[in-house]
């Protein structure tokens, strides 16, 4: 009981609820009420199964699908239709979704089968079997299990894994001893003699406990160093992080090539959103976007398995305490947006759908917790709403204290030519990051003016926001454009500078004050850019100039070409001033030259054939152990200094055999009576010989010790013959002669019956 509770802690990051724990008690108690029965009145294995099953969808629906239960306790129609799908599907929409998810539909069903397996498989060895042992394995395996299905950063403690250890232990040792006792007084029972005095057995029993103490202590001890010196740095590769997420940002256009559509007559003044709850100054995101390719920002990237490409369902809430900030809430109805992307503010930590569609919206919501950013694969439409509870993050007094963050984004592998120039000219070389960011805000405002150009008295502002508009944002005098442009400049300029920066799409409508609605237009259409500070968090930022005035465009200087009297070479440029004020963010490299395709190809088998044969090792380990225990422990019989040992070895040697073929001997009996029940004449002329040398008043030489072992090589190739393949090898690697000394062989040796000495 112990150990299933102490593995089912593995399980607990994945959904931490009281549901969770009343699935875990209950399904224990209905593995019990299966194993215990069926090791009393002897079921055979198809039986324990069905009535393992049968339990599984009586109680299926009101554990895991509690929801769905008729007065909380009786399976529905519609609960167990969603119990059948779940057992086949719940495994990878677990692995599928953002953790944790409490009860959230039937993604408990996962949980109630491994606990009510690996009870009723654990129970079912330990009761049944010969080798109680393996029941250890069940337990271990629902830990490993927990662990395959959580998060990728670690939340099992340490603990978790070192309690399973100490119970496991303890069992096994607990079970030792049983079975020596046991041992001890069928032997005593037989001979009709004292085997142990009670000082004996009381030290013996002392010896185990003080050895189990120091394994125990020296396993903590070395577990909570480990954990402590290298703690988990790497997210863990478990199953979630190799599982392809159902909704890829990449195939949807990024919201911000639709900039522009926003402002045109007709749609900026079209009511989007209708939003009440929105702080003060609040601005509405729509999409975080940091992948630029030098033609458009969009969402998440190939080339980066981290940030904004990730999309995991919401089941229930995401704990954002960490974050610091107000919490708000926020209710939506939407009016003529549509699109997949849902609008809000913050950092998400619950969304609730209501109205007719809140069933299939909740169901299609994914969430990227990185950037902030939320999707419904069916799309918003018009009529739905939504209320999301959100933390604002606090802003820092000022840009100037910031220091660059470490977070990884996708690479810039086309930036505006102009880009360093314009850096050049608006940050000071030597200054702290900070206050280069602020100066390069403060350029780009100054230099700025905002034209959207739509409307006819708007100078002509081109839209788009590849590589050679941002450049031409640079180069035109005056610099002209909008928050689309802007917002990819500024973004651009502050990677640069060595901050991680991305592009926010997003709406900032009218102050409200936090108490009223508000709607929002077209014309509330913005961009803004967030960096990330050395302390993890991402700052809003707004790069884009206040509207002003734009002066006449200025006309091109001519070039004037006059023939110098003398060549005179050009002065070198100091490049001391004219240095990058800080190394870009990433040096692109040209890719390496692919491998040959049959090399590549022998690669892969040779990566494939590694895995594999690493993967039998792993499982041929417990049996190449017991191949080598066997092997040694003939070795040391038969390299003993004295003959007469040697002899000795040599006959307990075959009476191990025997007992590993299957022949059940009798505890106390003589070799004659050992060699009787394995039958035939060798055994008992063998018996005979090794009696004649054990009790004979001369002792026995080197000679006849090496026949002996002969002998035992000629009977362990006798037992062999004629047996099948399988049962040869279940000899090989069976536990019953080990089992069997190791507890009382030293016993069994001390006693002797009538006609011989114990085998």
């Amino acid at each position: 009981m112990a150990a299933t509770f102490v593995a089912a802690t593995a399980l607990w990051p994945i959904y931490r609820s009281t549901e969770f724990v009343v699935l875990v008690v209950v399904a224990f108690l209905l593995g019990v009420l299966v194993a215990v029965p069926g090791a009393v009145f002897h079921w055979p294995a198809w039986l324990v199964g069905l009535v393992t099953i049968a339990l599984f969808l009586l109680a299926g629906v009101p554990l895991a699908i509690p929801g769905e239960a008729l007065n909380r306790v009786l399976p529905s129609a519609q609960g167990m239709l969603d119990l059948l799908r779940a057992t086949a599907l719940g495994w990878k929409q677990l692995v599928t979704i953002v953790l944790p998810v409490g009860s959230y539909q039937a993604l408990l069903v996962p949980a109630l089968i491994l606990v009510l397996l690996s009870t009723v498989a654990g129970l079912s060895i330990a009761l049944r079997t010969r080798i109680g042992e393996l029941a250890a394995l069940a337990p271990a395996a629902l830990f490993i299990a927990g662990i395959g299905l959580g998060p990728t950063r670690a939340a099992t403690p340490i603990e978790s894994g070192l309690g399973l250890f100490v119970v496991l232990l303890f069992w096994l040792l607990w079970l030792r001893s049983v079975r020596r006792h046991a041992i001890v007084r069928l032997v005593a029972q037989q001979s009709r003699r004292t085997i142990e005095s009670a000082a004996d057995r009381r030290l013996g029993a002392a010896r185990g406990l003080v050895s189990a103490a120091l394994i125990i202590a020296v396993a903590i001890a070395a577990g909570t160093v480990a954990a402590i010196a290298l703690p988990v740095s790497v997210p863990r590769d478990v199953l979630r992080a190799r599982v392809q997420q159902p909704f890829d940002p990449r195939s949807y256009p990024s919201p911000l090539s639709a900039f522009r559509g926003y402002l045109q007559p007709g749609a900026a003044d079209e009511a989007l959103l209708e939003v009440s709850g929105l702080p003060a100054g609040g601005r509405i995101r729509i999409a975080a976007l940091d992948s630029y390719d030098g033609i458009v920002y969009s969402v998440g990237s190939a080339a980066v398995s981290s940030a904004s490409g990730s999309f995991t369902r919401l089941p229930d809430r995401l704990d954002q305490s960490v974050i610091g900030g107000e919490q708000t809430s926020l209710a939506v109805t939407v009016d003529g947006y549509n699109g997949v992307w849902v609008p809000g503010a913050g950092a998400l930590e619950r969304i609730i759908f209501s109205g007719p569609t809140a069933g299939a919206r909740s169901d299609s919501f994914f969430y990227n917790d990185n950037s902030g950013t939320g999707a419904v694969l069916t799309g918003l439409t018009r009529g739905d709403r939504y209320t999301s509870v959100a933390v604002m993050p606090r802003e820092p007094a000022t840009l100037a204290v910031l220091q660059p963050g470490t977070a990884i984004l996708p690479p810039l592998d086309v930036v505006p030519d102009d880009l360093d120039q314009v850096l050049a000219r608006y940050v000071g070389p030597g200054d702290p990051p900070g206050v280069q960011l602020q100066a390069m805000l403060d350029g780009l405002k100054a230099d700025g003016y905002v034209s959207h150009g739509v409307g006819a008295d708007e100078p002509v502002s081109r839209s788009g926001h590849g590589a050679d508009r941002i450049s031409q944002l640079f180069t035109d005098l005056p610099m002209l454009g909008d928050a689309e442009q802007y917002s990819v400049a500024a973004a651009l300029l502050a990677r640069r500078l060595g901050f991680p920066a991305r592009v926010v799409v997003g709406f900032v409508p009218p102050a409200t004050g936090g108490s009223g609605s508000v709607t929002v237009t077209g014309s509330d259409i913005s961009a803004w850019i967030e960096v990330q500070s050395a302390e993890g968090r991402w700052v809003t930022i707004d790069p884009n100039p206040t509207v002003r005035d734009i002066p006449a465009k200025q006309p091109d200087k001519p070039a004037v070409v006059s023939r110098p009297q003398s060549v005179v070479p050009p002065a070198v440029p100091d490049t001391a001033e004219q240095r990058d004020p800080a190394p870009p963010e990433r040096t692109i490299e040209d890719p390496p030259a692919p491998l040959d395709p049959l090399l590549a190809l022998l690669l892969a088998a040779a990566t494939a054939a590694g895995w594999v044969l690493l993967g039998l090792t792993v499982l041929a380990a417990p049996f190449l152990l017991i191949i080598a225990a066997k092997a040694r422990r003939r070795r040391l019989r038969r390299t003993l200094t004295a003959p007469l040992d040697r002899i000795r070895g040599g006959w307990r040697e075959f009476a191990d055999a025997a007992l590993d073929f299957g022949i059940d001997l009798p505890a106390a009996a003589t070799r004659i009576e050992v060699a009787g029940a394995v039958g035939g004449p060798g055994p008992m002329a063998f018996a005979s010989v090794v009696d004649e040398a054990v009790f004979a008043p001369a002792r026995p030489g080197t000679v006849e010790a090496d026949t002996i072992w002969a002998s035992v090589a000629e009977l362990r190739a006798g037992l062999s013959d004629g047996k099948k393949r399988r049962t040869r090898l279940a000899a090989l690697v069976s536990l019953r002669s080990l089992g069997r000394y190791a507890g009382g062989a030293s016993v069994l040796r001390s006693v002797r019956g009538k006609g011989g000495s114990a085998t």
